[in-house]
């Protein structure tokens, strides 16, 4: 790629200072400041043998102290630091792949590591600190790494220039080789790593256009493919610290319970038990390893303060809830006079749905590695809020948030959870160090059944909606009232609580959306695509309702109420298309579409549904359309339209958290029941071709399969589904 301005509108540039302070330097390896040359598995078994070392000398002289996103050593390795999470998403592999397309690496090369906690260098730019979630790392990020990958190849090929005494525009770069193929030279990256170290940062870089890309939009094997397969990926589990000791806590059986005494002569029996302390919402133990102190746990005597402790059962939070719905709540949208519309509608029609709780249920339960050091803290954990858990630890301890030294492990799975708005667990374990007095790390270890019970949960909600058709059966009222709990603690208008209703895409002339909040001490926050899991069910079976209402076919229908959102419709001509819509299906089976929009990335999904003899039924077939953009890795986006259907496919069918007299009733995987691979159905994914922005792909498909698949049961058996779950009534 040529080296001075070009005038080509189609080509753009980035002024490099203008993103300094988002951590845009370039970090160079040089000799003698960093590990001695080794192969990309070797540097990359190395860093991970690395995690847990404690001696604070050994640290500095094994570890560079990244500013930037990019690293290359005289190994010829590039080492791209990765800001966000890695949860399975596929962060580590996407963000690299920005990197290594500007850099002309080859992605051999390539090796992918957890930035450290630093809101000045690594702050998500759509919400400024560091953190991960909302689907936002592909967004967010992708101008920023490219830009980064952009500047290092600038500089070695300055460094080039400079050591073959020829002129930048004639050097090419391909897979990690700088070429002047006139005096036939060429060199790796490695190679010239100290030189390129010396060269001034450019002012400007210029970034490739879509027709120039050879990484971004093709496959490339994930980065974390490899050390997950063979067991080197580092978890917290993995953790070993000298002198650790291994804490779970004994938690109130209801919300709002606190320890009134508690004995502990028969836990500091048990062999291996080293400490028994009381911290702010619990008793732990701390042992020698897990299994001991989860016996040691079992053989505690506590008393519980009840006298605020929370009792209702579920059923009688729903009714509380429908009691709220009689009033109007506060006004998130409104368009025209929906009460005057409806009443003069030519026909009517009412719905109620009910959503109960639900947990996270990630593979790996939360867990987090905390030490006290003489310079503050020390962190070890899949963390999701840097920013967060470091002030809030900061706090705790007296210290600086810089004090706060986090390490990003891999995290197995989270939806959501390990981004907890009150640090909940992160503190939890440094709490327990705190009530040690540091004098050893802790590793906090929740069980299945902690992570079931102790929170937090999706809220649970219940709507009510009201529409009005005209004489040719088409929508010109629409009312959509919302009870529930605020994930962000607000009074009145949460916006997660209404996403994906306030901004319903239909077009009907007259809307108002409506949200009451409650209070209940029931902890709970954000789940795989927040509001979404709740609104898009409401939204999409409520429009199939009024199409059969109006005996209009639910995909024509749909068509004609989103003339003036082309994204949404063309997912769903696509997933209609490929799904056959209107083509016939054997006896019994049934088709259901639904269609949304998630953080800027639409989804359509066609599920096909058989309906067995005794009425129960299974879900075959899923085709799902996505248009997220440019597609930066077409094999990542498929696996999360895949696993993200999967996902919101169990709460459909199975997924719940009730609760009885304020305890919670499921305690592990038997009874609150996710879905096994023998029950995923076929699927299909279509990615839109587009050079738009590109935008999430780790929750957008969630929400839209329960409703695609309660119209696939409707359009069967003539029911309306209005409960997650779903259950066809004998």
């Amino acid at each position: 790629m040529r080296r001075e301005p070009i005038s080509n509108s189609r080509r753009h540039f980035l002024i490099a200072g203008i993103y300094a302070g988002a951590g845009l330097t370039l970090g160079i390896y040089l000799p003698g400041c960093g590990k001695e040359e080794k192969t990309a598995p070797e540097a990359e078994a190395e860093a991970e043998a690395e995690v847990g070392v404690t001696d604070e000398k050994a640290v500095d002289e094994t570890l560079f102290e990244p500013n930037a996103f990019v690293r290359i050593a005289p190994d010829n390795t590039v080492t791209v630091i990765i800001k966000h999470l890695e949860m399975g998403q596929g962060t580590y592999t996407g963000l690299a792949t920005l990197v290594a397309e500007e850099l002309d690496a080859a992605w051999e090369q390539v090796i992918a590591e957890g930035a450290p906690a630093n809101t000045e260098l690594y702050k998500n730019l759509l919400w400024g600190s560091q953190g991960t979630g909302g689907s936002t790392a592909i967004a967010n990020s992708f101008t920023q790494m490219r830009k980064a990958g952009a500047t290092a190849r600038y500089m070695l090929i300055e460094a080039a220039a400079q050591q073959w005494q020829v002129t930048a525009d004639e050097i090419t770069v391909d897979r990690g080789v700088l070429r002047h193929e006139v005096g036939q030279r060429q060199a790796s990256f490695g190679e010239l790593a100290e030189l390129a170290a010396q060269q001034p940062v450019p002012g400007e870089v210029f970034l490739k256009e879509p027709e120039e890309f050879k990484l971004i939009g093709s496959f490339v094997p994930r980065k974390d493919n490899k050390s997950k397969i063979n067991g080197t990926a580092i978890y917290t589990q993995d953790i070993r610290l000298p002198n650790m000791l291994v804490a779970v806590v004994a938690h109130p059986p209801r919300f709002g319970a606190k320890v009134e005494s508690f004995d502990a002569g028969k836990a500091r029996r048990v062999p291996g038990v080293r400490q028994i302390v009381q911290i702010p919402n619990g008793v732990a133990v701390l042992a020698e390893d897990t299994w001991t102190a989860i016996k040691g746990r079992d053989a505690l005597q506590i008393e519980w303060d009840e006298s605020e402790a929370f009792r209702l059962s579920s059923g009688a939070i729903m009714d509380d809830y429908k009691k709220r719905a009689r009033q109007p709540g506060t006004v998130a949208h409104k368009a025209g006079d929906s009460d005057k519309a409806i009443t003069s509608a030519v026909t009517t029609l009412e719905a109620e749905y009910e959503f109960p709780f639900l947990a996270h249920a990630a593979m790996e339960p939360l867990n987090c590695v905390v030490q006290r050091t003489r310079e503050g803290c020390e962190i070890w954990n899949g963390v999701q809020s840097q920013t967060r858990d470091q002030k809030a630890v900061a706090k705790l301890f007296d210290l600086d948030p810089e004090q706060v030294r986090i390490h990003m492990l891999f995290a197995g799975g989270s939806f959501g959870r390990r981004g907890n708005p009150h640090s909940d667990y992160v503190l939890e374990a440094a709490s327990i160090v705190k009530a040690i007095n540091g004098m050893a790390p802790v590793k906090l270890v929740w069980t299945r059944e902690d992570d079931m019970r102790a929170g937090y949960y999706r809220p649970m909600y219940y709507h009510k909606m009201s529409a009005g058709l005209d004489e040719r059966g088409m929508p010109v009222a629409w009312q959509h009232r919302i009870v529930g709990q605020s994930i962000l603690g607000k009074d009145d208008l949460d916006p997660t609580s209404v996403e994906g209703a306030a901004n319903m895409p239909y077009a009907v002339p007259n809307i108002t959306v409506d949200l009451i909040t409650t209070k209940l001490p029931v902890p709970v926050q954000w789940w795989r695509s927040i509001g979404s899991t709740h609104t898009a069910f409401a939204v999409e079976t409520f429009i199939d309702r009024l199409a059969r209402t109006a005996g209009e076919d639910p995909l024509a229908y749909r068509r004609a109420l989103l003339k003036e959102h082309p994204r949404h419709l063309g997912v769903l001509d696509l997933a209609a298309e490929k799904a056959g819509w209107g083509t016939s299906l054997p006896q019994g089976r049934g088709r259901g579409i639904a269609v949304h929009e998630t953080f800027n990335s639409y989804v359509a999904q066609v599920a096909e549904v058989t309906l067995n003899e005794d009425r129960s039924f299974t879900v075959d077939r899923v085709v799902i359309a996505v248009d997220c953009g440019l597609a930066v890795n077409p094999d990542v986006i498929r696996a999360q339209m895949e696993g993200g259907m999967g996902f919101g496919l169990s709460p459909a069918l199975m997924s719940e958290i009730t609760l009885k007299d304020g305890v919670v009733e499921q305690s592990n995987y038997h009874d609150f029941r996710m879905i096994s691979i023998d029950q995923m159905p076929q699927v299909e994914v279509h990615i839109v071709n587009s050079n738009a922005a590109p935008t999430g792909v780790g929750e957008p498909a969630t929400p839209v399969i329960a409703p695609a698949v309660a119209n696939a049961l409707s359009a069967l058996t003539g029911q309306n589904f209005d409960r997650l779950p779903l259950q066809i009534l004998t």
